[in-house]
């Protein structure tokens, strides 16, 4: 399909063409483990599931255009694709991440990826002069998150993509919470955009998977070899899962987006909040450069409630729509309670997150339901 369609088109039909066999409109499911060959290395292009599947195929076709790259990667999770990102550096190498990065990243790249002699520094890197002065000779990598996890800084991609390149480093962003729909880093000067597929890609909670993309032939030609010879990969029904619900992204992350800036209003005013980070607020410290570099704010808000540790745990267990759960992006809300759940591996270290704060993934209910929901709990 044409690049020149625009993203609902392409997020329908990219690598999605009917079926040749039987004319499906829907990209089979090839539940296969082996394919049969002509003759011994004469094949239809496939050899061994683990190698390359037509489903996981399509879906890797389909991200790369969403996201305005020339190849795409599938991975068994989003912590799978970061490995493979990983796996371009070498014992000696330098990484630089954001301060505020989600719990399972700094959980592999420090008690795992520190293991085999690479180095990672945690910066604040809306300040462009820390990002500067955090460089070592030895930096080859960039790992970005915006906006982040859990609060929500925006991170101008363009300008440490240029720093970073003038430094001989790789930029690779992690677009999970924007995804392609609201912002595209390739075209931002990043190098590699890397996805949880199990948030609002597949935005259904019902399968786990990651991507990575690129423009960049060598790197991927570097990461497919990884791909194949480590074997993070999905199986075909979680690629046909995410295939599904790529289908619906864009209006789906209209409606969480439409959803979050109403949550957000409604806890900015209410007496039993202490803070709110949602960048689409014009207060958001990062505002006017989420406003450049994203076409949407996004569907996660989170704040810090008064009165505590205690008090943000009442109303995280108090919620009857929202649920408490990890992860995010799913059509449901989700409350989480981030220093106990998903960032719990950051007890300790500096990144440690505050005790008061509850993160939304803000779903695609009706707004006034979840704000009727939050107002209970708050005042339960």
């Amino acid at each position: 399909m044409s690049s020149s369609y625009r993203f609902e088109t392409r997020a329908i039909h990219h690598g999605q063409e009917p079926d040749q066999a039987t004319g499906a409109v829907i990209v089979p499911i090839y539940q296969t483990s082996t394919y049969a060959q002509e003759a011994p290395g004469i094949h239809k292009g496939y050899e061994y599931a683990r190698t390359g599947n037509p489903t996981r195929a399509a879906l890797e076709r389909c991200l790369a255009s969403l996201e305005e790259g020339a190849f795409g990667l599938a991975f068994s999770s989003g912590m799978a694709a970061i490995t493979a990102v990983s796996y371009l550096l070498s014992p000696g190498d330098h990484v630089l991440a954001p301060n505020d990065v989600y719990g399972g990243t700094y959980r592999y790249f420090v008690r795992v990826l520190g293991r085999y002699g690479v180095e990672t520094s945690f910066v604040d890197m809306t300040d462009l002069d820390q990002l500067e002065e955090a460089f070592t000779p030895s930096t080859r990598l960039v790992l970005v998150e915006t906006p982040t996890n859990p609060y929500l800084k925006i991170l101008d991609i363009q300008a440490i993509a240029e720093i970073a390149h003038r430094r001989g480093a790789l930029v690779a962003v992690d677009n999970t919470f924007a995804t392609p729909y609201f912002q595209k880093p390739l075209l931002l000067g990043a190098d590699l955009v890397v996805h949880s597929t199990t948030k609002y890609l597949g935005g259904h909670s019902d399968v786990v998977g990651g991507a990575v993309i690129t423009s960049n032939v060598d790197l991927y030609e570097t990461l497919k070899f990884h791909q194949n010879a480590v074997g993070a990969v999905p199986g075909p029904f979680d690629c046909w899962l995410v295939l599904r619900g790529v289908k619906t992204l864009a209006i789906r992350m209209e409606r969480h987006q439409a959803n979050a800036s109403q949550v957000a209003a409604f806890l900015r005013s209410h007496p039993r909040v202490e803070r709110v980070y949602y960048p689409g607020l014009p207060d958001h410290p990062g505002y006017e450069v989420a406003r450049r570099q994203m076409s949407g704010f996004g569907g996660m808000v989170s704040f810090r409630v008064k009165g505590g540790k205690e008090a943000a745990r009442r109303v995280a267990s108090q919620t009857r729509i929202i649920l408490l759960a990890e992860s995010l992006g799913g059509v449901e809300s989700l409350i989480d309670h981030p220093a106990s759940m998903t960032h719990a591996s950051l007890e300790g270290t500096p990144l440690q997150v505050e005790e008061d704060l509850l993160r939304l993934s803000v779903g695609i209910e009706h707004p006034e339901d979840l704000i009727e929901d939050l107002e209970q709990a708050l005042m339960g």
